[in-house]
């Protein structure tokens, strides 16, 4: 494993960077970017189709005179991606100190300030509302702006997943057994040690060390290692980032393209929970983890609004904007 970059351009090239790039880092950044570019287009796309007005923005014309242009929806991009990437690290954290609130009460200071222990659930949920909020305070229809979000939202997390592979952040699954791989699978997608992870843990002497502090999963007979469940939801995001791409053009209502994105969201994490380790309570008289809940219920929210929005009627589209640059109005 490699958790800074700067270690794999040493091993490879002989190249010491004079900083440490970190994969984790690196590859949140990369999805961030590929999710804004994913998002960009597609708000444009759909204002060029009628399906998104055009927002407006302050400048100045040549005399210095304070203007108001209405333009293509895609300028929002940035100020969007910002938002998600600081709402998200704040939802992110909130709801890793909820799952955890025993270890909390003993370390407050430092699981607060950690740069470690990240729930993706809170961060989607705080970013989403957040996002909301915004979009609709520029004139935008959320439901609209959801579509164009959902495929972007998808890769970013299947390649933000592969940061935490290269890390070997803890993120990964409960112990397995080479003996018990189909033949066709390669060992190091079964059974992974993660050397040089970023906790310096034994991955392996954990699995074959018994103790009553153990997880469900985090001890097995017999063990090479953990299942590398990072790579698994990478595979699964890249194939519902297709479905949804190909679908991204359907004839219903708005928000229709998002309630499908819930629901293979849920559906993806709630699999790769029964094989990944981590807190497991209990909900309603069952044994699940908070990850597996909120699965769940997001799942069913999607099934709502894939419901809702089947109607091919459409809304009242957008006014087309007028070919060329718009001209400046006077604020």
């Amino acid at each position: 494993m490699y958790p800074r970059i700067s270690d794999l351009l040493l091993d490879l090239f002989g190249v010491r960077s004079p900083l440490p790039i970190y994969s984790f880092g690196a590859m949140v950044a990369a999805a961030i970017l590929s999710a804004a570019w994913l998002l960009n287009r597609e708000l444009n796309r759909k204002h060029a189709d009628g399906l998104l007005p055009a927002v407006a923005v302050k400048g100045k014309d040549a005399k210095g005179r304070a203007v108001t242009e209405r333009v293509p929806p895609g300028v929002i991009t940035g100020t969007l991606a910002v938002i998600a990437a600081l709402a998200g690290i704040a939802g992110s954290k909130v709801f890793h100190l909820l799952e955890n609130l025993d270890s909390f009460a003993l370390d407050p200071f430092g699981m607060l300030f950690s740069t470690s222990g990240l729930t993706f659930y809170g961060g989607l949920i705080v970013a989403g509302f957040s996002i909301a909020w915004y979009v609709r305070r520029r004139g935008l229809p959320a439901a609209a702006v959801a579509d164009a979000v959902a495929p972007g939202l998808i890769l970013g997390y299947g390649i933000g997943r592969i940061g935490c592979y290269l890390a070997g952040d803890g993120d990964w699954g409960i112990c397995s057994r080479l003996a018990d791989k189909p033949g066709w699978i390669p060992a190091r997608l079964w059974s992974e040690t993660f050397p040089r992870n970023f906790g310096g843990l034994d991955v392996l002497g954990d699995c074959l060390t018994p103790g009553p502090d153990k997880l469900p999963g985090e001890f097995l007979a017999g063990a090479n290692g953990v299942f590398p469940t990072m790579l698994y939801e990478t595979a699964m995001c890249v194939a519902a980032f297709a479905l949804l791409w190909a679908l991204r053009k359907h004839p219903y209502r708005m928000g229709w393209l998002f309630g499908v994105y819930l629901i293979l969201t849920g559906v993806e994490r709630f699999l790769i929970e029964l094989i990944r380790v981590n807190n497991v309570g209990t909900y309603l008289g069952i044994p699940a983890t908070q990850a597996q809940v909120i699965s769940v219920v997001l799942a069913i929210a999607g099934a709502v609004i894939v419901a809702l929005t089947m109607r091919r009627t459409p809304l009242a589209p957008a006014a087309p904007a007028a070919p060329g640059r718009p001209a400046p109005v006077s604020a």
